[in-house]
């Protein structure tokens, strides 16, 4: 320990230190005066604390000594005592402030501190990122995110990785309209981002992720087919349509649930769901019955809801499965069976919709003549046994 009269005597020479800086016209010239400060990094706690405010305020100045001034700050904010360790995590964006190059590297420690347990030294690092993020958001964003996709050490990276998202979430994206300026430089720079983090999230990340992209101008209602294109590419990727489809894959099958409905306020505003509805056509509703059975309804209710906005192309293509289904479902007057009524009021405004879309589509699949004067119609052909069989229905 150090005694209280050797403790005044460091404490009072750093304030002299401090005192010949701030005086000093050509400050680069008090060379001795910063080493001393860094030097009292290693003696007690209250000049630990005092040197914790005059490192990054001086630092500018004596580039030289930028390697050996950041290492001993580093080592105050792994201190024991908690008012060392704010003190210093309070100077870390001064550190930036002058010297743009210590941005990614300020960052990425502060998000490592975000883990802290202490309330206190929590809400420091916070302010102190959110300080770091007004002085330069792009370069400050990229160390951000980086704790999001680069995680090499599970155990340890996985908690970090957690809390720099809530900061995300909480923090910064609350704050996008002071932030992200200029704006359509900047969203754009967070949708990359973003984009570059979606490949391991869970269901609650991408909703986030969808929820906060969907906010930003770029895609606001004015934006271009291609950007909703771009959106809906990333509920595809989630979707996981290229993959084979297991109906014993409950995880996959509640996901394709989520991004049908999350995708559907871009098909309302004119997206292309052919992607999603030609896995349903061939994947989903040939093993329907394998389905699980709280998953079902579902489904149809996805379904339902996608089909007034199908393009007559795709309607085309899905209908037949559909009119299965309703068959499937809708069982004849005289059999006696039960009738799921909510099965058959979703593939019913399905098939209305759809069928609306592809009318000369349905005189082959259940014997409903429509006249559009296409060949296409198959006017020509008898499909009657297929009209009363559907009408019996």
């Amino acid at each position: 320990m150090t005694d209280a009269s050797e403790e005044a005597k460091q404490i009072e020479k750093l304030y002299e230190f401090g005192e010949r800086l701030n005086e000093a016209k050509d400050k680069s010239q008090n060379v001795k005066d910063y080493e001393g400060i860094i030097d009292a990094t290693k003696t007690s706690l209250k000049s630990k604390q005092l040197a914790a405010q005059l490192i990054p305020r001086f630092f500018k100045f004596f580039p030289n000594l930028s390697s050996r001034a950041l290492n001993a700050h580093f080592d105050l904010i792994e201190e024991e005592d908690l008012a060392v360790r704010v003190q210093a995590i309070r100077g870390l964006p001064l550190f930036c402030k002058d010297t743009k190059e210590y941005i990614s590297k300020i960052v990425d420690i502060l998000g490592q501190l975000l883990t802290a347990e202490e309330i206190v030294e929590r809400d420091a690092v916070h302010k102190a990122l959110m300080s770091v993020l007004r002085q330069d958001v792009k370069e400050s964003l990229t160390a951000l995110f980086k704790h999001i996709w680069n995680v090499e050490d599970p155990s340890q990276d996985e908690t970090i990785r957690d809390k720099v998202l809530c900061f995300i979430r909480d923090k910064v994206f609350p704050l996008k309209a002071e932030l992200l300026r200029p704006q359509d430089e900047m969203e754009r720079h967070i949708t990359d981002l973003i984009k570059r983090s979606l490949g391991d999230v869970t269901g609650a990340e991408f909703r986030m992720f969808m929820d906060f992209l969907k906010s930003l101008s770029i895609f606001g209602e004015k934006a271009p087919p291609d950007r909703l294109k771009e959106l809906i590419g990333l509920i595809e990727g989630q979707a996981d349509l290229d993959a084979e489809f297991d109906a014993s894959d409950a995880d996959h099958i509640d996901r394709l649930i989520s991004c049908l409905f999350m995708a559907l306020p871009f098909f309302v505003r004119g997206a292309s769901g052919s992607k999603f509805l030609n896995y349903l056509s061939k994947h989903i509703i040939p093993v329907f019955d394998k389905l699980p059975e709280e998953r079902k309804l579902d489904l149809l209710k996805a379904l339902a809801e996608i089909s007034p906005y199908t393009t007559p192309q795709d309607s085309r293509q899905i209908l037949p499965s559909v009119v299965q289904l309703l068959k499937k479902y809708m069982p004849r007057r005289k059999t006696g069976e039960e009738t799921n009524f909510t099965y058959v009021e979703c593939l019913l405004f399905s098939f209305h919709h759809l069928a609306h879309k592809a009318p000369n589509a349905t005189n082959s699949l259940c014997g409903y003549k429509i006249v559009t004067g296409q060949p296409s119609d198959r006017l020509g052909e008898d499909f009657s046994e297929y009209y009363k069989d559907f009408t019996e229905r």
